[in-house]
């Protein structure tokens, strides 16, 4: 049985300082205020337009591509075991000999396939080189590295552009966050919150995981951290469908930029609750038009390239317009990243690349490039 609006709650809870946050991180936070909650935008609003009319989401999207570009020291810390793992390889450059070609080449392969890279694109990508040196295109081993490097952005970018938020012209613009168990679904949502809400856009949470006990909880704790609102059913087993539906009216009723929604992890070869998201989706879009704008796999980036069937499924059932790939950090196989965009032709939009609340970072192909192969 579905649960009825009387069943949900909107929680406003005013940010509480949290002692996992660290005191830069907490200066950052929205202050507690006083002043009761109204569904008027605040006269200090760094929006000010309707979402209908020119800029408004694009605005969004550039300042995110913007931070990105400002945060490249947290992109190469985050890769720091993937460009320790492809080191080898300026070592085969250093005294680059032609009769050693072959010799080079291979070692080369080897090093790009423990770190992920997969046979396919490494295969292509050892190919093109020994094309070109032996066209005598190639004749240093600086030549070499350069011609890699841009090779790999090729292949990011080729099926990959559009990195930015696709949010489109209606308020509010509804994201969904989709993902097996454990791959870090609630905590990307919630860094992602954090993000949207420093470059001004009015979240609101909706917590449509409602298999795991834990999870309206766990969000719940996001969204104190961040000073954002949140839409929970009031008894268990609501369906995810009738939350996030009541989450998307309230978010149209009161003015919200973005509705962020959880969803239950599930295996994708579960296919009664993969279902279950197609039932989402249509929710949704029953309220606005056209939503979700976006809808987000998260992918844990431990697991290298066991992420592309997960990966395939889901697609196959929602359509994924976007990935966020996690605990990139802690593993030496951010050549996936190459892979996954590749196989798929889907753009890879955040990369976890810590634990802080700011560590999920808008995805940038060329800092990813210069990040593994500095």
């Amino acid at each position: 049985m579905a649960a009825s609006p009387a069943h949900l709650s909107l929680l406003c809870k005013p940010p509480s300082p949290s002692p996992s946050l660290s005191p830069h991180i907490l200066s950052t936070l929205p202050r507690a205020s006083s002043v009761p909650y109204s569904p008027t935008r605040p006269a200090n609003s760094r929006f000010k337009c309707l979402a209908g009319q020119t800029g408004f989401f694009t605005r969004l999207g550039r300042l995110i591509k913007e931070k990105a570009q400002s945060d490249v020291e947290k992109v190469f810390s985050g890769f720091s075991k993937t460009r320790d793992n492809l080191a080898v390889i300026d070592e085969l450059l250093l005294y680059w000999n032609l009769a050693d070609t072959d010799k080079v080449l291979d070692e080369l392969e080897e090093a790009l396939l423990v770190s992920d890279f997969g046979p396919k694109i490494t295969i292509k990508i050892v190919e093109r080189l020994r094309e070109d040196i032996l066209a005598g295109k190639l004749k240093s081993g600086n030549e070499i590295k350069d011609a890699l490097k841009k090779s790999v952005l090729e292949f990011i970018t080729k099926r990959g552009s559009k990195t930015e938020l696709q949010l489109g012209f209606r308020k509010p613009a509804v994201i969904m966050i989709v993902g097996v168990n454990g791959g870090g679904k609630t905590t990307s949502l919630g860094k992602l919150a954090y993000r949207l809400k420093n470059e001004g856009a009015k979240i609101l949470m909706a917590a449509g995981d409602t298999f795991r006990a834990a999870a309206s909880d766990q969000l719940e704790i996001w969204a104190e951290r961040t000073g954002c609102e949140i839409v929970v059913a009031d008894r268990d087993k609501a369906k995810a469908s009738s939350v996030l539906s009541q989450a998307v009216k309230r978010g149209k009723e009161q003015d919200f930029d973005v509705v962020l929604c959880d969803t239950s992890g599930r295996l994708h070869t579960n296919y009664s609750l993969m279902e279950e998201l197609i039932a989402c989706k249509k929710a949704v879009g029953n309220v606005v038009s056209g939503a979700p704008n976006e809808i987000l796999l998260v992918l844990d980036g431990t697991t290298g390239l066991n992420m592309l069937p997960q990966a395939r499924e889901f697609n196959e059932v929602v359509g994924i317009t976007g990935l966020i790939l996690t605990k990139l950090d802690g593993s030496a196989r951010g050549g996936c990243v190459v892979s996954v965009v590749d196989e798929l032709g889907i753009p890879v939009k955040f990369v976890g690349v810590g634990e802080g609340v700011e560590d999920l970072q808008p995805f940038d192909a060329e800092a990813f490039v210069n990040a593994i192969f500095s």
